[in-house]
Formats: C-alpha cells, structure tokens, sequence
C-alpha cells in the first residue's frame, strides 16, 4: 500500500505540474492578443470543484483585459485541466455562447495567426519544461555512467533479452559495428540494430537481433516485471561493512572481502550470491572469499532464515570506474536541448509501432505511467520521468485529431491556406469526434492496465 501511495503521489504531482504548465501556455497567448479566458483549472471538476477564487469578471467593451478576468481554480478529478476561452469550440462544447455575436475579446475574432500561437501554447511550453528539466538535471547531478567496457562482470539480462540470445556476463561492444557507450544508450536504437556484438568468455561474439524485437522485448519485460528493466550491471560481492553481532562478523570476515562461491558454487554477483543464501537459509555454509592482501580465505557461518548474513555491499559505482560529466550553468542549457530532442525523436520514432498488434496491446493508460516511478521517492527520478512525460504529452496533443490541440491546429492551418474559415456546425462534429475516440482510447489504454495486473 505504501509503494502505491509513494507512486500514486508522484504521479499526481508530475501531471499538476505539467497540466498547469500546458494550460498556462494557451493562457498566456489569449492573454497577449487581448483574448479572455474564462476559467483557468488545474484538473476537471465536473459536478464541484476542490477550490476556486477570483469569480471571473466578463469584460467589458473599452476595457482592458486583466487577470481578474479569469476563474482560478483547482478540481477534484485529476485526469487533466483546462483554459476555457471565450468564442472557441472546445471540450466545453459550449455552443450557446457560439450563438451570440462575436465579441472583440473572443478567439473567433482575432486573425488566424494568433489562434495559431494560442493553440500551439500549451505544446510549445510543455517542450520548454522538457528542456528546462533536462538542463537543471545536468546542471545539478551531471551525467554518470559506467562504460560497458569496464564493468568486467559484464551485465545481467532480463528473459527476453535472453531469449534474443544474450547471456548473463556479456559485455557490450558494438551495434552494426559502431561503438555502444553508456554515455548515450538508447534502447530503442539498440534492439534495431541487425548485430550485435559483445565479448563472452573473453571472446567477440555477435548476436542477430530480429526484426519486432522492440515489441515482443516491451511485452515479455512487462509480463514479467523486471525489476530492472532490459538489463543492469552485474554487481560483484565486496564486502562494504559488516553487522555487528551478524553471522559475517562472528565468522571473521574483513571490510574488502570480495566473494568467490558459497558451498563451492559460483557467488560473483548479486543475484548467484542471493540465490545460493535463499537456497541455504537456515542453514551452515561455507564462503570463499578474496581478501583484499589477495588472499583466499574460507570462512563457515549459518545462513539466516531470511536468506541474510550480515553484510553491506560497496556500490556499484565504487566497484566500476564511473565516469561524470559535469555542466556549467550556460553548458547545462544545450544539453538540456539535446536530450529533449532526442527523448523526443525516440518517441516520435516508436509511434509506428502503436499501430500493430503489439503495439496496441502494449498501450498503457495511468497505471503504466505511475509504474513508471520508482517505489522510494527520488528527485532524479522524478525529474526524468517529469521530463520525458513533458515531451510525450507535447507530441500526443500535437497529433492532428479533433479535440486535442493538434486538431484546432490542423483547422487553423487549412484557414491560413484557404483562407476560408470551416463551419461551426463542422467544428461542433468534429470536436464531439474527437473526444468520443480519446475517450475510447483511454478506456482501452486503462483497460489494459486493470488486464495485465488482474488477469495476465
């Protein structure tokens, strides 16, 4: 219950900060070419709202525009927000003020081009916030990363990858014949490679990726719930710290001991040292270790019921020679560009696959974006995930359908061609259109979360 309501808050808040973002962008276009916007909401409220002030003031003619213009307010449905401007047809649908006469301060009576930029707002700013995280992330953590050369365990993988032929160990040399580096992975890019080479066993060895394999790797890692996504490095047994009065201790091992085999068998890394404690609890054991003099030493000591021995492990990062980049204020801006054109064009470029059948069944509503958090809060993972979400939501309501922002766009732009404005009645359609197929498609996309974590 605990993780649900640490993922749950972090998911909410991730969507005020965006939604406000997005809202705030069509609102400070209408603001800038004298359009008033009625109501300003930070989630939907139909039936009460959480909080409102400032009543909202209809204009009127000779007066300026001003912020008490506007209704603020926050709702109780935390699925979206919106920024109701006078003399539009949106997801209001309030056609009733369409009926009257234009009024100066409308959306419907300012040029083409003004529309345009109100409209495109909220995308513009969402990408904005994107590259503005990104930048304050390298600003503040810079970029760390572990070249696949140098961890020498090589790196654990998950089922599927295993199932397109990579072995627990392997490390990662090439794709197509190009270098990999940790500095920029891609996994999208990677598994479209047609080969991949890695060394096993001291040897090169190349690996044909399939073709789909984007799609059946995403599916497989979901069904089974990879704790640590495609792949992760392997963790060596170093011997951090030790519990005082736990078996470790009372057996003599030292600060530095690396871990060689429990009861003869391989016990390297993480996950063959646990899966021999878990197969042991309860009962006595032999370890072999390194010491840090280099030499072996063999130790017996009793296995906890719960798998334990009393030992903390040195981090990765002080196992592997970690590499940093680091950004001044002014260099922390490009990069933040860069990544967010490049999160962007990875995003752009996975879009062909929602229209398969693979794609479709890997759609994913709230639950799969709140998965996305990790399940102990961290401002790093906020911050990326908030930023990548940023960049998904711009492109989403970019899209050219009806009732999203790239719909009024796609109108906009045929006035500007035509110069021939499309019917209300035509607007009206459409619009009801759009937001009877995004009502579908959250219904199916949600649907399949409640399939996945009921059923499969």
């Amino acid at each position: 219950m605990e993780t649900f309501l640490i993922k749950a808050v972090q998911l909410i808040a991730a969507f005020g900060i965006l939604i406000l973002v997005h809202e705030f962008g069509h609102y400070i276009f209408a603001r800038m070419f004298g359009i008033w916007v009625e109501k300003f909401y930070l989630f939907f409220d139909p039936w009460f709202k959480i909080c409102s002030f400032n009543k909202g003031k209809t204009p009127v003619e000779g007066e300026k525009l001003s912020w008490r213009n506007t209704e603020y307010g926050v709702g109780w449905l935390p699925l979206g927000g919106y920024c109701k401007i006078a003399g539009m047809i949106d997801e209001s649908m309030d056609t009733e003020q369409m009926k009257q006469p234009a009024k100066p301060w409308e959306f419907r009576s300012k040029p083409a081009w003004q529309r345009l930029l109100v409209m495109i707002g909220g995308v513009l700013f969402n990408f904005i916030l994107a590259i503005i995280i990104y930048a304050g992330i390298a600003f503040t953590w810079g970029d760390q990363y572990i070249e696949y050369t140098d961890a020498t365990y090589g790196m654990q993988f998950c089922d599927a990858a295993h199932n397109l032929g990579f072995v627990d160990g392997d490390i990662l040399l090439e794709a197509d014949g190009k270098p990999l580096s940790a500095a920029d992975f891609d996994l999208l890019k990677f598994l479209e490679a047609k080969q991949i080479t890695v060394l096993r066993n001291g040897k090169r060895t190349d690996i044909a990726i399939p073709d789909g394999s984007v799609l059946k790797v995403n599916d497989a890692m979901k069904d089974a719930k990879s704790d640590f996504g495609f792949m992760t490095y392997r963790l060596p047994i170093v011997v951090a710290d030790l519990v005082a009065g736990e078996a470790a201790e009372k057996a003599g091992m030292k600060k530095g001991d690396k871990v060689l085999t429990v009861n003869g068998a391989d016990a390297q890394t993480w996950e063959k040292f646990t899966a021999e404690l878990n197969r042991n609890a309860g009962k006595k054991v032999e370890i072999t270790s390194l010491a840090t003099t280099g030499d072996t030493t063999r130790v017996d000591l009793t296995v906890s019921e719960a798998g334990k021995i009393g030992i903390m492990l040195t981090p990765l990062t002080d196992v592997y020679k970690t590499n940093t980049i680091n950004y001044t204020l002014l260099e922390s801006v490009p990069r933040g560009i860069e990544l967010g054109v490049d999160k962007l064009t990875a995003y752009v470029s996975q879009l062909k696959y929602v229209f398969t059948k693979e794609g479709a069944q890997n759609l994913g509503g709230f639950g799969a974006i709140g998965d996305m958090f990790p399940e102990q809060w961290s401002w790093y993972q906020f911050w990326v995930i908030t930023a990548f979400i940023s960049v998904a939501l711009a492109f989403m309501n970019i899209l050219p359908i009806p009732a999203l922002d790239g719909g009024h766009v796609l109108f906009l732009l045929y006035e500007i061609i035509t110069r021939r404005q499309p019917g209300e009645k035509f607007l009206e359609y459409a619009q009801m259109t759009g937001l009877f197929l995004l009502i579908a498609l959250l219904l199916y996309a949600n649907g399949n979360d409640i399939y996945r974590f009921f059923i499969k």
